[in-house]
């Protein structure tokens, strides 16, 4: 059908890199605690600079004036290291979506990318720089697995948007994140504790935390089934978004590799079981690319895929007009085909919306940035 890619599945980070250093957000508070007496100091600056971080959205010394002066430096040195630098920022929308790149502390290039809309902030987040699961249309996949991103790491790229509104950086006045997604570089699932650790300090409350409710935060996988079954049992109502791109076998093991290892069946079958544990509704993310699998057939299979376990609500399909890449053959479906598999899925009772394609013109699609920078 397509030339298979000559990319394997990887998927543990390559040994040997060195780790990114340790941080508040990397720790639960009574880790900090901990950490705190270690370097010989009062348990409670941990609660004051976890306030500065996760409250007031500080990170300068030169702000936090309830710290003794001649200590700021070494308490910011001990639990506030610096970690990524921004290398880049485009502005898309009039400056309401911003997508940055990063440069960690041993060279790798992350993306992350800020979207304001009128009744939220949603930021979208890289998990690992690069990725291992070798999607041939994606521009991340194509780019192999470097390293996973530590938890901090993780949580300091919403961070640094929560510092962005807050300072009126971004059209629309002061504002907060009320959205997070796990959409931007890597396979979330492949770098499971550091994603559920950087969960939890988003969903912590504060000083703990950020504060942010579970319903806002969405976790995506192409389909790492016994993870996404580690993750119904997490206790944490995220938000599963399962990235399937095709409702047949044949096809999604061309796509979405993984798929050689679990069928579409026990993927599904997986995403149903999650909802129906921790009764959230599970998005179907499907990227429409012209000819390959925007069939209007295919809308029909993969409306009874998805019925095969009852239409109780439990899934929703998030159509994505795919962002090519230059050069690329994977191209965007032709909109009268958009238009019809919208209409054969919505037939079908499954419930469906096409995502919104902002950041086109910045190079939106994650991974776009970073191959062209790295």
């Amino acid at each position: 059908m397509f030339e298979p890619t000559p990319l394997p599945l990887v998927f543990d980070a390559p040994k040997g890199r060195r780790k990114p250093p340790r941080h508040l957000a990397d720790l639960a508070m009574e880790e900090r605690l901990e950490l705190a007496k270690e370097a010989g100091l009062p348990a409670f600056r941990a609660r004051q600079l976890s306030a500065h971080y996760f409250q007031r959205l500080v990170d300068d010394p030169a702000q936090m004036t309830d710290l003794p002066a001649a200590q700021r430096d070494e308490l910011v040195e001990t639990f506030l290291p610096e970690l990524m630098t921004p290398l880049r920022t485009l502005e898309a929308d009039r400056g309401t979506t911003r997508k940055t790149l990063w440069k960690l502390f041993d060279g790798a290039l992350v993306e992350s990318v800020l979207m304001r809309y009128p009744d939220r902030v949603t930021m979208c987040v890289s998990s690992q720089a690069g990725c291992g699961m070798a999607c041939p249309f994606c521009a991340t996949g194509q780019g192999g697995l470097q390293r996973n991103m530590s938890t901090a790491e993780i949580v300091e790229q919403v961070l640094a948007g929560a510092r962005a509104l807050d300072s009126g950086e971004v059209p629309g006045g002061p504002g907060r994140v009320s959205n997070v997604v796990f959409m931007g570089m890597g396979e979330p699932l492949a770098n499971y504790k550091a994603v559920i650790g950087a969960v939890r300090r988003l969903t912590d409350p504060a000083p703990d935390g950020l504060g942010m409710s579970a319903r806002g935060v969405t976790v995506s996988t192409v389909g790492l089934v016994p993870r996404m079954r580690q993750l119904a049992d997490e206790g944490v109502p995220v938000t599963l978004a399962l990235s399937l791109h095709a409702p047949d076998d044949e096809l999604r093991n061309e796509l979405v590799p993984i798929n050689t290892r679990f069928s579409v069946a026990e993927t599904v079958e997986a995403a149903w079981s999650y909802a129906e544990r921790t009764r959230r509704r599970v998005s179907i993310e499907y990227a429409m690319m012209r000819g390959i699998n925007d069939q209007a057939w295919r809308a029909d299979l993969l409306a009874d895929v998805l019925h095969a376990h009852g239409d109780w609500g439990w899934v929703h399909v998030n159509l994505i007009p795919l962002n090519p890449t230059p050069g690329s053959k994977w191209t965007a479906s032709d909109p009268a085909d958009e238009r019809e598999f919208v209409r054969r899925l919505e037939a079908k009772g499954i419930p469906t919306t096409v995502r919104d394609t902002r950041g086109r013109e910045i190079d939106g699609a994650c991974g776009q940035l970073a191959a062209t920078e790295g």
